[in-house]
Formats: structure tokens, C-alpha cells, sequence
């Protein structure tokens, strides 16, 4: 039998409690460790593009590490943190969403609002008892599902490398229509001295008019100050730009926020939160899993019967 993502959650973590372990490596062994048959290995999720085991490693996973339990130190691999290690160390039975509760930083993430539906929780083995009809159950999980989704995204961006940031922009700006279809419609400029500006992108196909990109990849709670954005603001004015994007992996101080606004020049801000919505939107650094489409009967059809 697969067990569910939570009874994953404790092994998940007992396997990374020393060194950083590859999470492909660790489904292999966690495959064997609960004794799978080859047919239960192989059982696909109904969007036929993922396993079922696999997937259930991914969320127990991805939910110790917004508790705070996991840290993801490079592409594929993950380890226990500080915490996390302290957790295994008082040997408990069981690791589960109530077990994880007790972290703010858990609590924080199911209380993300990826649209109006509600809390983060990943999907067990099936809905339970509710007052909810089963279409909002169904908006309630995809939503469940997006907002898990950020989160790694963001995880994911801030690690990477600068330069691959700024590429990530260009390509989001690229994927929302701006530039139309010219090979050379957006440019990364951080390799060149850019003097305040990391890339710039044409808003029309004939490059007539221009967009300037200011790109910073902080972690969370480095937030961007007053003092960034008139330092963008002046680099802009030596280009003789009249619109500019301020993106961050992290969030804008209020003070940031109402100089951009006090500037006569036109300044686009764009945190984190907002940033991995149009990453999912756009498919930039991920992409369509399943598609479900919702039904209902058509009453004019049955009309006048």
C-alpha cells in the first residue's frame, strides 16, 4: 500500500538528518523501505505524468520545509536544518500537519491566500466530510496546490544565481506579451556595467519605446528600502527612461512603496508574493501539470421540453 504524505513526513526527514540527500535518492530508498511492489512504484497520478509515491515524497517535503524543518541547499537536494535535526533528535512517533503546526512559519504559510479560497493544506487521500459542495472543494484545492507551488518557486529563485534571476525577469517579461516577436526584444544588462539597471525589454515589437528592470534578489525580511528606489529612479533618469519594473524575491518597506508613488516617473513594483503569481501564470519555471475541466448542466438546453 502507498502511504499517505503525511506518514512520509518523519522518514522524509530522518533521511537528510546528516548530509544533503537527492530527493530522487531518497524516493528509491524510502520505495523499498515500505516495501512497494513494482506495480505500486509505478501507479501514476490520473494526470499520467507524475508517480503517485513520488508525488507524496514531494509534499512531505515541501511542507517540512516551510516549517522550517528541510532547507533546500542547491538544485534537487535537501537537508535537515538546525531544527529539524533537533525534532529527530526527541525521537518522535510521528511528524504530521498537527505536529507541524506548532511553527509560526507553517502557520503563516496555510494561511496564504492563493486566491479567496483559504488555507495551504496539500491533498490527503480524499476530501473530507464538509459543508463545502464539491466544485469549491475542488477551487479550494487547486488553490491549496498553487499556493505550495509559490512558495517553492520562491524558495527555488532565491537561491539561484544573479544573473539567473535576471534572465528569469527577462523571460517573464517576455512570456506577458512584452517585446512581441523580436529575437533581440529584452536584454540582460548586469554583465556589462549597467549603471543601477539589470535589464532592459522593448514594449512594442519595433523597439520604439523601452521598459528598464531593476532586479534584486533578497531573502525574506531584506526588504527593499526608500534609498533603492531612488537609486533606480536616478538610473533611470540618466537613460532618459520614462517607465521602469523594481522586482524582489523579498518586499518593499512601506517608505519604498510611497516614494515610488511620490516620483513623477512611472515605477512598477513587483515583490515576491507577486512575482511567483506571474511565474505560474505564465509558466515560467513551471509548467501544466493536469487540466480538469468543471461541468455543469445547461438549463436552456433543457428548456421548453
Amino acid at each position: 500500500m502507498i502511504p499517505d504524505y503525511q506518514s512520509l513526513m518523519l522518514p522524509v526527514l530522518q533521511s537528510a538528518d546528516s548530509e544533503a540527500v537527492q530527493t530522487k535518492d531518497v524516493i528509491a530508498k524510502l520505495a523499498e523501505k515500505f516495501g512497494l511492489s513494482v506495480d505500486e512504484s509505478a501507479d501514476l497520478l490520473p494526470s499520467g505524468k507524475q508517480k503517485t509515491f513520488d508525488n507524496r515524497v514531494h509534499w512531505a517535503k515541501t511542507y517540512l520545509k516551510q516549517a522550517g524543518l528541510l532547507s533546500y541547499p542547491k538544485r534537487s537536494f535537501f537537508i535537515a536544518t538546525e531544527e529539524g535535526r533537533r525534532v529527530l533528535a526527541e525521537a518522535p512517533d510521528r511528524i504530521d500537519n498537527k505536529f507541524l503546526e506548532r511553527y509560526d512559519a507553517f502557520q503563516e504559510f496555510k494561511s496564504r491566500k492563493g486566491s479567496s479560497s483559504g488555507a495551504a493544506n496539500a491533498p490527503t487521500k480524499g476530501p473530507k466530510e464538509t459543508d463545502a459542495t464539491p466544485d469549491e472543494i475542488l477551487r479550494t484545492a487547486h488553490s491549496q496546490i498553487n499556493s505550495a507551488l509559490a512558495a517553492d518557486l520562491l524558495e527555488r529563485v532565491r537561491t539561484a544565481s544573479p544573473q539567473f534571476f535576471e534572465n528569469l525577469i527577462v523571460d517573464l517579461l517576455l512570456a506577458m506579451g512584452y517585446g512581441g516577436t523580436s529575437e533581440d526584444a529584452a536584454r540582460a544588462l548586469g554583465q556589462s556595467g549597467d549603471n543601477g539597471v539589470d535589464g532592459v525589454i522593448d514594449q512594442d515589437p519595433l523597439g520604439v519605446d523601452q521598459i528598464y528592470v531593476q532586479a534584486k534578489r533578497y531573502a525574506e525580511g531584506n526588504n527593499i528600502g526608500a534609498g533603492d528606489i531612488r537609486d533606480f529612479f536616478g538610473a533611470l533618469s540618466l537613460k532618459k527612461a520614462q517607465k521602469g519594473i523594481f522586482f524582489t524575491t523579498s518586499a518593499f518597506s512601506s517608505s519604498a512603496t510611497q516614494t515610488a508613488k511620490d516620483l513623477g516617473m512611472r515605477i512598477v513594483l513587483i515583490d515576491g508574493n507577486q512575482l511567483t503569481k506571474l511565474m505560474i501564470r505564465y509558466n515560467i519555471g513551471c509548467r501544466l501539470e493536469e487540466t480538469v475541466h468543471l461541468k455543469k448542466v445547461d438549463d436552456e438546453f433543457f428548456e421548453g421540453e
